[in-house]
């Protein structure tokens, strides 16, 4: 079973359990506190007010669940994780229902608020729980059974990479790491891994053997010595999904800096991709689908006359369609209404430049309010961009960049966005050298990620956008 499908089970399980432990709460209310607040026995009828609530309930659960992280990540959940998350997860959620829809009921004593209040959460954690755990138990013995299982890639060949090893052969619980080979560090004619596992290359073809083997796991295991190919490892693999361990010393250890998640795992150092809380994460996807939704509905009027006028502005198609580089150096197809010529880039890539004469006059008064990138709202509704983030560029401009400037990969740590701070501090590029002055702008944005810089960045291009002056 794949991780979608296991994605699928886990929501399709949530909103059967959050329907059921409501219209079983529902029942009690009617049939134990109301006869009590009435003086008489109350027909139990199940009207509107009831299947609104088993519709609207389960999906606020889903939606608290999904912002605490419950639906990522689920083929590596333990079930102590499971278990701990859940409670906390039906606490929050239960003290918010008791405060929205219960709290107001006329009752004959507070202690019916109590009685109220632990019979919904007993239901919501007991129901909740069960197919959670079955879940989780599964998951556990098709990892055990190695159908589940995560390709990992040893960086280093030394004493401390064979202990490594040698603790994932002794390990007494499955962890789904299965070795594929390993990469060296320093160039030698021996290694100490050398006929135990594969030999795959060295740093250097990193990119090259996490692509070919489906890397899903690093685990670097490279001497203090060797800090600058590290440094390369960590450049390289920042902008993809593999999950990034290493190997810690002993004064790692004394200084605290490992932290182990389970008592069987091996005490390894693991590198976040992630820049935001969990949750914030979460929020800005949730606000990145709705704002995109309201802002196509607000302007479906001046889309159209968009699509009148480019059409009327030059022959060819309404919509450019472009490929860009994403997230984690995924090609993906850009949309933009089409300001230029058809012809503009026959001589291959170009950057716009000022009073550029491949710009047609309609063109030009799309791109002083950034009209041309609505349509990029709905590369924000597949999930490839963001409404905030560095703005996406195509693979022969980022060659070039990253020639003089390295470290633009980490841009492929985020989503790209709509609009960024490079965007509204710098404005639009016009060559290789602009682009890498605006880049620590976009550098910046990634170090001091939050919801609260987005929201800035946000009004910040409205403004700017109502302003005569280009972003």
């Amino acid at each position: 079973m794949n991780k979608r499908t296991l994605v699928i089970l886990y929501v399709l399980f949530d909103l059967l359990t959050a329907a059921l432990s409501w219209a079983i709460f529902y029942v009690y209310r009617k049939i134990q506190v109301e006869p009590a607040v009435f003086g008489y026995d109350i027909p139990l009828q199940l009207g509107l007010r009831f299947y609104l609530g088993i519709i609207v309930i389960p999906l606020f659960w889903i939606t608290l669940y999904y912002l605490a992280g419950s639906y990522q990540d689920v083929q590596r959940k333990s079930k102590l994780r499971e278990l701990g998350q859940t409670i906390s997860m039906v606490l929050i959620g239960v003290v918010i229902l008791f405060f929205a829809l219960i709290l107001d009921d006329v009752i004959v004593s507070y202690k019916d608020y109590y009685s109220s209040f632990l019979i919904l959460t007993g239901l919501q954690f007991i129901l909740t729980y069960i197919p959670r755990l079955l879940i989780t138990l599964y998951i556990s013995s098709q990892v055990k059974n190695h159908k589940i299982f995560f390709n990992t890639l040893m960086i280093g060949s030394n004493g401390r990479a064979t202990e490594i090893l040698r603790e994932f052969e002794d390990r007494k619980i499955e962890t789904g790491n299965r070795i594929v080979g390993f990469i060296n560090g320093n160039s030698k004619s021996e290694y100490q891994l050398g006929g135990r596992i594969k030999h795959l290359g060295a740093v250097s073809d990193i990119k090259q053997v996490v692509e070919e083997h489906d890397i899903k796991e690093v685990i670097i295991t490279l001497d203090t010595s060797e800090h600058q190919a590290v440094s390369q490892i960590i450049n390289t693999l920042s902008g993809t999904s593999v999950v990034i361990k290493a190997s810690p010393d002993i004064h790692d250890i004394l200084t605290g800096k490992v932290k182990v998640h389970s008592i069987f795992g091996l005490p390894l150092i693991q590198v976040t991709h992630s820049l935001l809380p969990l949750w914030q994460e979460n929020v800005k996807r949730l606000l990145d689908v709705s704002l995109s939704i309201l802002s196509l509905a607000i302007l479906s009027p001046l889309i159209l006359i968009l699509m009148i006028g480019v059409r009327m502005s030059s022959k060819g198609p309404i919509i450019l369609k472009q490929e860009r580089i994403g997230r984690y150096g995924k090609p993906f197809t850009l949309f933009k209404f089409r300001s230029m010529v058809t012809d503009a880039e026959k001589n291959g890539p170009e950057l716009s430049r000022k009073n550029d004469n491949r710009v047609t006059n309609f063109g030009k008064f799309m791109r002083q309010r950034k009209l041309d990138e609505i349509p990029n709202f709905l590369n924000v509704l597949t999930g490839e961009m963001s409404l905030v983030g560095p703005r996406p560029e195509r693979k022969h401009f980022i060659d070039l960049i990253t020639r003089q400037a390295p470290h633009y990969v980490h841009l492929h740590r985020v989503k790209p966005g709509i609009s960024s701070w490079g965007q509204v501090k710098y404005g639009y590029a016009a060559n290789v050298d602009e682009m890498i002055r605006r880049l620590k702008y976009d550098l910046l944005y990634i170090e001091n990620m939050s919801l609260f810089v987005d929201f800035q960045i946000m009004i910040y291009t409205v403004i700017t956008v109502f302003q005569k002056e280009n972003i």
